[in-house]
């Protein structure tokens, strides 16, 4: 199957389908047993350990649905961390990218806070940040709503969408959610490990399998 840029894509389907551990492979975490995986033009399955890791920096970002903030750090550090980790980014250059994000995710104001100090909505709006800092090509999202309530899910939803909007940015999404599913462009679904439905483009845009 091919996904096309700037897209909303859901996987579906019930536990142990087989949804997280495609994200896996297309995030470059997990080696498939068999076939060729290509993400941003590149074959990925090729690629050893170090330009695998690589590859994530440059290209990938990722929403979990337990957040992953690093609690020692600010809104504004947690969200800046990977313009440290991925190459040494120019001081101004990553202030300049950091403020960009939060103000797009509308943080800027709580930016000096810790993780603890902020609510479950505002904590994936960070995180929905740090994914974006990077300018990533994919994000790659595991049940990015799954502890949320429904005004705030709503809300991510909304976000994401305008990020794709606004940065051409390709969100791909593993969920139950059907809060998810009802906004997706396009909708694959998974059962035992296999695409057993796939092309499903409520948009009507030139996604194919």
């Amino acid at each position: 199957m091919a996904i096309e840029p700037a897209r909303l894509v859901t996987f579906v389907g019930p536990s142990g389908s087989g949804k997280t551990t495609l994200l896996n492979i297309i995030g470059c975490m997990d080696k498939p047993t068999s076939g060729e995986v290509r993400v941003a033009g590149t074959r990925t399955d090729t690629l050893n350990r170090r330009q695998a890791a690589a590859f994530r920096g440059g290209h990938l970002g990722f929403i979990f649905q337990s957040f992953n903030l690093i609690p020692v750090l600010s809104v504004y550090e947690n969200v800046e961390y990977p313009l440290l980790m991925i190459s040494p980014t120019p001081a101004p250059e990553r202030k300049e990218r950091v403020l960009r994000v939060l103000e797009a995710v509308g943080m800027t104001d709580h930016k000096d806070k810790r993780p603890d100090q902020v609510s479950g909505g505002q904590k994936q709006r960070v995180a929905v940040a740090r994914a974006l800092v990077t300018n990533p090509q994919v994000v790659l999202a595991d049940e990015p709503t799954a502890n949320l309530d429904q005004k705030t899910a709503q809300r991510i939803i909304a976000l994401m969408r305008q990020m794709r909007d606004a940065f051409g940015t390709t969100f791909i999404f593993s969920t139950h959610d059907p809060r998810i599913v009802e906004h997706a462009d396009e909708i694959h679904t998974l059962e035992d490990g296999r695409l057993v439905k796939d092309n499903h483009d409520i948009t009507g845009g030139a996604a194919h399998a």
